[in-house]
């Protein structure tokens, strides 16, 4: 590889080191040879260490005045084609009123005025293509973008306004904005049901809950809209219904970064769907397999979903690794899991980072070379505020202390979520608030964390009662993977061992015990409030099934 040389100072009388000299720092991480000579540097001088260095990229600064900015960087362009030294490549740091000024200076090809992070500045390092004007396209497919993104995670937005114009637009803004790897994007419900049966929409909910996408046509308009700034992947929700005749569509048309797909809902048990819940499991698992076949990652949008409804940790751990079990199963190479924190939002920091800290311990125990999981963070959908500046509190909070998971992939939700859909200008606010909280948490506020008493102690007991639930579930049926068998997970929930008490007498669930918090952690407790652990649970339950077949 090339030697990269990069020359930095600050010039004038600037004598600010701080943005200069990070900048500097950003540059050596990623490889180059540096030749910093620092705050206050006289543009004749500047231009000699360029021809005596002669690097690859001269790094300018200056912070004092849009005026002094102009008169400067006018003589530095002067002598630069008195020189011949339009070869190398220039970047210039500042404020916001003498990047505006450096704007105007066609030499200078990229500006940075402060509101950006350290990801951005390493990115641009990254991608330049050497020896041209032009710009790499990020790589376009999620593993890729992972990978080129790294030690950065690759941050992710939903977006679905009342009409598709309006969608259009602020995907094109959040594309140019860079701000963004990934664009979901989320169909109104009459989409994600009924997408194959138009006739059957419900009339006057067009746009209720998304955007309206009524066919590939539209897609193919989203996706376009995503064609420039950094190139953005684009995915979309997976639709209740029909999952996979809409799978192979939503490859060809938009390139889909992952499909989400549950194992157990969208069915009777949530009621978001009509399909009886063995019918919907068959057909998840299936779903599954065919994004697998096509070479599309899945996430298994399950766990979550019962915490939700106020599963238990144990039950929230168990449902992960059962969707692990499956996708690995199915022949999915890269599974996305998405770690959904403050859920419920009664939990405590340190008791949800142990819980989901559980889920990947176990998990991981499946990986190898054909099978990968990635790890999303994303704030509690139960944890938003109405009122939007406590919101911003809470996913500044949430992904500070999620950085401990060391996340691939950050889901950051907006602080509208809770009073209205986010545009680009609430999502670009978002992105910005969560990127700063990681960069902040970065820096080591969770050393030793992995090894406090309290903190083990607990991710060791839910993998040890989690261990016992799975056993427990393998018995209902005698089949050579029974946590893969579509059969077993349905009677799993149909006899009570995978729970949760929100779904008492609205599902096909049993919802036979409560949860509640306990020194910051849910556990399932009896009618008298006595902590249960798994193996008392579940002899509860048969005892209540003993007692049934008795009446």
């Amino acid at each position: 590889m090339k030697d990269r040389r990069i020359l930095i100072a600050a010039i004038g009388n600037c004598v600010h080191a701080a943005g200069i000299y990070n900048f500097s720092e950003i540059a050596r991480k990623e490889g180059w040879t540096m030749e910093y000579m620092g705050s206050a540097i006289p543009v004749d001088r500047l231009v000699g260490g360029i021809m005596e260095f002669k690097p690859d990229l001269v790094a300018v600064g200056y912070r004092l005045s849009g005026e002094g900015c102009r008169y400067l960087l006018e003589e530095l362009q002067g002598l630069i084609e008195e020189n011949g030294l339009e070869g190398a490549r220039y970047v210039f740091g500042g404020t916001i009123e003498t990047a505006e000024v450096a704007r105007d200076f066609g030499f200078i090809e990229k500006v940075f005025d402060g509101t950006e992070d350290a990801s951005e500045a390493a990115m641009y390092l990254r991608d330049i293509e050497r020896g041209t004007r032009e710009r790499k396209m990020p790589p376009q497919t999620l593993r890729e973008r992972i990978e080129y993104k790294k030690p950065f995670p690759v941050i992710r937005h939903h977006i679905g306004l009342q009409t598709i114009e309006d969608t259009y637009e602020h995907i094109r803004i959040l594309a140019e904005s860079g701000l963004l790897d990934i664009i979901s994007l989320a169909p109104d419900q009459n989409c994600q049901e009924f997408y194959f049966h138009p006739e059957r929409m419900k009339k006057g909910e067009d746009g209720a809950g998304g955007v309206p996408i009524r066919n590939e046509e539209h897609l193919r308009m989203m996706y376009e809209a995503t064609r420039r700034g950094n190139y953005p992947l684009m995915r979309c929700y997976s639709g209740t219904e029909d999952l996979s005749e809409f799978s192979p569509i939503l490859k060809e048309t938009i390139n889909n970064a992952w499909a989400a797909i549950p194992l157990t809902w969208y069915s009777q048990l949530d009621r978001r769907s009509n399909r009886e819940l063995l019918r919907a499991i068959t057909e998840n698992i299936a779903a599954v397999r065919l994004n697998a076949e096509m070479g599309v990652p899945v996430e298994m949008n399950e766990s979550h979903q019962w915490a939700l409804r106020y599963c238990s940790d144990v039950t929230e751990v168990a449902v992960s690794y059962i969707t692990a079990e499956v996708a690995k199963s199915v022949g999915v190479k890269d599974m996305v899991m998405q770690l959904m924190l403050a859920n419920p939002p009664s939990i405590s920091p340190k008791m949800d980072l142990a819980k989901m800290t559980a889920k990947l311990e176990l998990m991981g125990e499946l990986e190898d070379d054909s099978f990968r999981i990635f790890r999303m963070v994303r704030t509690g959908l139960l944890a938003y505020p109405a009122d939007m500046d406590s919101a911003k509190g809470l996913i500044a909070a949430t992904m500070f202390y999620g950085s401990f998971l060391k996340p691939d992939i950050v889901h950051a939700v907006s602080y509208s979520e809770a009073v209205m859909r986010a545009t680009s200008k609430e999502i670009i606010e978002s992105v910005k608030i969560v990127k700063k909280a990681m960069e902040i948490a970065g820096k080591g506020m969770f050393e030793g964390l992995e090894n406090d008493r309290e903190f083990r102690e607990r991710v060791d007991y839910l993998k040890d009662e989690t261990r016992y639930l799975l056993e427990e579930i393998k018995k209902l049926k005698d089949v050579p993977d029974p946590l893969t068998d579509p059969e077993v997970i349905y009677l799993a929930i149909k006899e009570g061992l995978l729970d949760a008490p929100g779904l008492k007498g609205f599902s096909v669930a049993k919802g036979n015990f409560h949860t509640e918090i306990h020194n910051g952690y849910h556990v399932t407790v009896d009618d008298s409030g006595n902590i249960l652990d798994e193996r008392s649970r579940i002899e509860l339950l048969h005892k209540m099934a003993d007692s049934h077949k008795t009446i």
